[in-house]
């Protein structure tokens, strides 16, 4: 079983039926728009149970709007999310109550400024929810690369015939299918770990990761091991990049990394399209050497008439690998219940470690 999967985002404290008078005041810094996208109507009632809050009010034009006084110096919890203002040192004096930040995304790094971390401010945010979409994705894109399904399609599409007249024209793929693959996983993040589980049960593969922080206790797996990026990318059959984008990951894989794999290798990159040399990867796609299948690329959108676009070995969609429609209001879902838990007096589930803020992406 994944650990927090989503039948396992954290443990919901039962709410009480109505919200005491003691409990703590919350202000909800999203665009009304976007809070009904996130928060279901079961989430409204389990969050009004636990904290005073006033879902009229917003802060989207920022922490200085004076008919906000008030609401900002009471505020106890504020709620953020996609779209909220920064919230700065200026705004924290607004707020000298605040105890707690929930955050209803997944990257807080540019949103809050190291004076929130410096004031002992907790921080939280639903990183956790947006990885299942992104690891069952990428699964998805795991198989299909695996059995040339895109490179397939668009033979099909152009009527393509092999030497006995099929239309499967399976002619000239290095390898074809899943089973006993070596998929090579760059990052042992949260959606990381959550990609090489999901390949753990459902594949029959095994799995080289890299990361030079930790493993996250994968490699109790015996078919699970931690390689150097050089082996990795000369062993794996299929590569999947997790990393964070930072200074020392921009470029991870270079052309030098690139001519590390092997002919035919599947490079699935769900992360931050800089991780990845464009250029160089461009020039072994066409040259028909391995394949790719990118929801991020860098610049995000390519070009218009990028030649990545008519590969037939690379598949292409606009980043809609995390959270989208429906899968937003699992965000909501962990968010009530980080302030569920804070309210009873737990620790939070999903709080944002400072001092790893560096390796964050």
């Amino acid at each position: 079983m994944i650990s927090k999967s989503e039948g396992e985002l954290p443990a919901v404290v039962a709410p009480t039926a109505a919200c005491p008078r003691t409990a703590p005041r919350a202000l909800l810094a999203l665009d009304p728009a976007m809070a009904r996208e996130v928060f279901t109507a079961q989430a409204w009632r389990r969050l009004e149970a636990c904290v005073r809050l006033d879902r009229s009010l917003t802060a989207v034009g920022g922490f200085d709007d004076p008919a906000l006084r008030e609401e900002l110096a009471a505020c106890e919890i504020l709620i953020t999310g996609w779209g909220s203002p920064h919230l700065g040192p200026s705004a924290l004096a607004r707020m000298p109550r605040l105890g707690h930040v929930v955050h209803c995304a997944g990257t807080v790094k540019a949103l809050f400024d190291p004076a929130v971390y410096a004031r002992g401010v907790s921080v939280s945010n639903a990183a956790e929810a947006n990885a299942v979409p992104v690891a069952q994705y990428t699964l998805a894109a795991i198989i299909l690369g695996a059995k040339r399904a895109f490179t397939l399609a668009h033979r099909l599409g152009a009527g393509s015939l092999d030497e006995h007249g099929s239309h499967r024209d399976l002619t000239g793929l290095p390898w074809l299918g899943t089973r006993g693959l070596t998929v090579g996983v760059i990052g042992a993040s949260r959606i990381g770990t959550r990609v090489v589980r999901l390949v753990r049960e459902v594949l029959d593969a095994s799995v080289l990761l890299y990361d030079p922080y930790t493993d996250a206790g994968l490699t109790a797996d015996p078919a699970v091991r931690r390689a150097s990026l050089a082996e990795l990318l000369r062993r794996s059959d299929v590569v999947s990049v997790h990393a964070p984008l930072t200074p020392e990951t921009d470029r991870l894989i270079g052309a030098a990394e690139l001519a590390l794999m092997r002919d035919g290798t599947v490079l699935v990159n769900t992360a931050r399209g800089g991780l990845v040399d464009t250029d160089a990867l461009r020039r072994e796609v066409l040259r028909g050497r391995i394949d790719a299948v990118l929801d991020v690329t860098d610049p995000e959108p390519l070009a218009e008439g990028d030649d990545l676009h008519g590969a037939p070995n690379a598949f292409i969609t606009p980043h809609i690998a995390g959270a989208l429609g429906n899968e937003i209001t699992r965000l909501g879902d962990l968010a009530v219940a980080e302030i569920e838990r804070i309210t009873s007096g737990l620790e939070p589930w999903h709080a944002v470690d400072a001092a790893g803020l560096g390796r964050l992406a």
